[in-house]
């Protein structure tokens, strides 16, 4: 880990980032985020020769938040409140969210049977599901060196099948990866991740969570820095506990 700032404004990363000097800033090359137009506007004020990358994490996340969101609304349509476990729709939330290679034939067969014999409700929870699944099927692109025909004829597919579904949900999310596509298509072809700054983001929340919260920030960096150093340290080497 390298800092820690306070706050979520771009003015405080900006200042995290003018504390160092232009040639350290130079040397970066590529910036991993999440879909945050905060995190954007401090990297394009100090870093603008880098090249921002979306991980694929955050974009499958937003599909899977679209799959609930759908399925929530076609819920409280039909029946005018929330989901219970006696609704057919309620029992395969689960479902839903795991991946098709991960799905086995019987589980796949109850997803698909269950939404369809609902009618034009499942249908519509069945479209935005297949609408993840397409949009995971262009990030699988990464790191494949494939070629951009082929990368634009996935990314066409999951467009044209979010345009036909016709459902509000889908339409927004096509929208947000439209906006994000130069720096999703970045991950594509780098395949670069946060996902280790994502997993320091973890201890840092679960150590303040474990103190009940801190009142000193500087005690705080402190303890994150421990917490975030111990592999490095060997505390957690069996063959130095010896």
């Amino acid at each position: 880990m390298l800092g820690q700032v306070e706050g979520r404004t771009a003015d405080d990363v900006a200042y995290w980032l003018a504390m160092h000097s232009p040639a350290w800033r130079d040397r970066i090359r590529y910036v991993a985020i999440d879909m945050c137009t905060v995190f954007v506007a401090a990297i394009r004020r100090y870093l603008p020769h880098a090249t921002i990358v979306v991980d694929h994490f955050h974009v499958v996340k937003l599909a899977n938040d679209t799959v609930a969101e759908v399925r929530r609304r076609i819920a409280t349509q039909l029946r005018g409140r929330r989901g219970r476990k006696t609704d057919p729709e309620y029992t395969v939330r689960n479902l839903l969210r795991r991946n098709r290679e991960d799905l086995s034939d019987r589980a796949f067969a109850k997803l698909w049977n269950t939404l369809v014999d609902l009618g034009g409700p499942g249908l519509t929870i069945l479209k935005t599901w297949i609408a993840k699944e397409e949009l995971r099927r262009l990030l699988a692109l990464a790191g494949t060196g494939a070629d951009r025909s082929v990368i634009s004829h996935r990314l066409y597919r999951f467009y044209t099948w979010c345009a036909d579904a016709a459902v509000p949900e889908l339409e927004r999310l096509a929208r947000t990866i439209q906006t994000w596509w130069s720096a999703i298509e970045a991950f594509l072809h780098t395949k670069i991740t946060n996902a280790a700054s994502e997993g320091y983001n973890r201890v840092v929340k679960l150590d303040a969570r474990n103190a009940y919260g801190y009142r000193n920030p500087e005690n705080q960096r402190l303890r994150t820095r421990c917490a975030t150093t111990r592999r490095a340290r060997g505390r957690l080497n069996p063959d130095q506990l010896r």
